[in-house]
């Protein structure tokens, strides 16, 4: 749903939410759910409108929160009263505008640039493309990755209706040593903008810089294509490793700063999310069919 300052009129701005219905998690606005930032199209003037207005109308709709993600935060001082700083991540973006060779001296020389000749000695084999058998492969790593982070996998349809949805716009992107798949990413384009969206491997072939040479494989391909950001998403600053990875691609770093209404702490409690709830640990034993059955059951209540 969309909320502007002049319905049946000529759009000038607008604010995009989705509505989660959930009895696990609560009914709630999220712009948007599976998106880490989602700018406001409104002046300032015309976005403190309409945040008041959803501000108003949260207790009429028994919203348990209204949740912005946006990339700026200028847009926002003014109704801090009502909208609240929730959580802060560390956002990363390589700049693809320079030549290649610039690009690739400014990744670590060691934490990069090695990997990716060791993976060149291993003549790991990249792919990508859109493919079931990509998806596949895909797949097959993600579910050894979420094993590992004990947290239960996006179910199947997810990623047939990315496919499906947004076409030539995805890429799964796949690197291979025998045949056997080593990493993979799975990424979107659109106006001149790549986004990693999620990312596995398997461990026992770390050594050999899949996922360095996967990257680099990656951004050959956009620079090729004339895209200019390739933006790496979100981290939290609980996990300085996987910030380190991205800087050492060359990455640079800004905040994302989400808000609330009401704020925290209005929230008299605050409910764990769907996924903490399950004895984490217990997952990394389940066989593939329920591993894949507990996220199809969750995956719907969080967002």
């Amino acid at each position: 749903m969309a909320f502007t300052t002049r319905p049946g009129s000529d759009l000038s701005d607008a604010l995009v939410f989705c509505k989660v219905k959930s009895w696990l998690t609560g009914k709630r606005l999220v712009s948007l759910p599976f998106s880490d930032h989602c700018q406001p199209l409104a002046d300032a003037e015309n976005l403190q409108e309409i945040l008041y207005y959803l501000h108003n109308q949260r207790e009429t709709q028994q919203l348990r929160y209204i949740e912005l993600r946006p990339v700026l935060n200028d847009l926002i001082l003014d109704v801090q009263d009502q909208f609240m700083p929730s959580e802060r991540f560390c956002s990363q973006v390589i700049d693809l505008r320079p030549d290649l060779e610039t690009i690739y001296k400014s990744f670590h020389s060691n934490c990069v640039r090695r990997k990716i000749k060791r993976a060149e000695r291993e003549e790991l084999v990249y792919e990508a493309g859109r493919s079931e058998e990509l998806l596949q492969k895909f797949r097959y790593l993600l579910l050894l990755t979420r094993r590992r982070h004990q947290l239960p996998p996006q179910p199947p349809s997810w990623f047939h209706n990315i496919l499906r949805c947004l076409g030539s716009l995805v890429t799964i992107h796949v690197v291979s040593k025998d045949a056997a798949p080593v990493a993979s990413i799975l990424t979107l384009t659109h106006k001149g903008r790549m986004v990693y969206k999620y990312g596995c491997s398997d461990t026992k072939f770390n050594a050999m810089g899949g996922t360095s040479l996967l990257f680099w494989k990656a951004i050959q391909q956009a620079h090729s294509a004339g895209i200019e950001e390739f933006d790496l998403g979100r981290s939290s600053y609980d996990d300085p490793g996987l910030i380190a990875f991205k800087e050492h691609l060359g990455a640079g770093s800004s905040e994302l700063i989400y808000y609330r209404t009401p704020p925290f702490r209005a929230i008299k409690v605050r409910p764990k999310s769907s996924i903490s709830l399950l004895p984490q640990k217990a997952l990394v034993h389940l066989p593939d069919s329920l591993f894949t059955g507990v996220g199809q059951l969750l995956y719907r209540h969080i967002g």
